[in-house]
């Protein structure tokens, strides 16, 4: 199922534990196309989610989702399905699939922060600031010697950070709420708020 994130909040839970949660925004979600082995060579929903203006839908695209009704989406996911004969085209997809207690997989697009050095972006300690030192925040050495003579492929230096694809398991569904299309999951997901989340139920 495709979702939103729609930020933190903080909830008791039944046994009076004060739990950090994430708010998501899950579904309903669209059958835009069924894939199945015989035609495409693997069991697939595409699935669609969140709407769009048909203006800023370009031709193609417009005529995929006439197949499955009058809508335009805003993003739209694939998702490997055992039975996909059980689903038509057109047929929303809601929370019905969870339940409260259920374990799920999350993944999303981590926040981007830009070009940072090597302390920020992989942890390294700070240089010490005593007796004219002057290297604080530089990564230090990064050559080798004579042979083989360069710079080792994968070293940490400074670069972009963040924007990578990023996968949390085994988090928990705390609370459902079917008539606003939200569910509450213990701890966080990546990305930032309005972020498009993949979820999957832990099989």
């Amino acid at each position: 199922m495709i979702g939103k994130k729609l930020g933190m909040t903080s909830v008791f839970g039944h046994d009076g534990r004060y739990l950090p949660v994430t708010v998501i925004e899950a579904g309903p979600c669209t059958v835009t196309q069924i894939k199945t082995e015989a035609n495409d060579g693997y069991n697939a929903l595409q699935l669609g989610f969140g709407e769009k203006k048909a203006s800023r839908v370009n031709k193609p695209l417009k005529g995929h989702f006439f197949k499955s009704g009058d809508k335009s989406f805003l993003v739209i996911g694939e998702f490997r399905v055992d039975n996909p004969e059980a689903f038509e085209l057109g047929q929303e997809i809601s929370l019905e699939m969870f339940e409260v207690g259920d374990r799920i997989t999350v993944s999303g697009t981590t926040k981007g922060r830009g070009f940072a050095g090597v302390i920020k972006r992989h942890g390294f300690h700070r240089g010490p600031k005593t007796h004219g030192n002057r290297n604080y925040r530089l990564p230090g050495s990064i050559g080798m010697s004579a042979w083989p003579s360069k710079v080792a492929k994968g070293k940490k230096m400074p670069g972009r950070y963040g924007t990578v694809r990023q996968t949390v398991k085994n988090l928990e569904i705390i609370d459902i709420r079917p008539e606003d299309n939200l569910i509450l999951v213990k701890g966080a997901v990546p990305g930032p708020k309005s972020g498009t989340l993949r979820i999957k139920k832990r099989r």
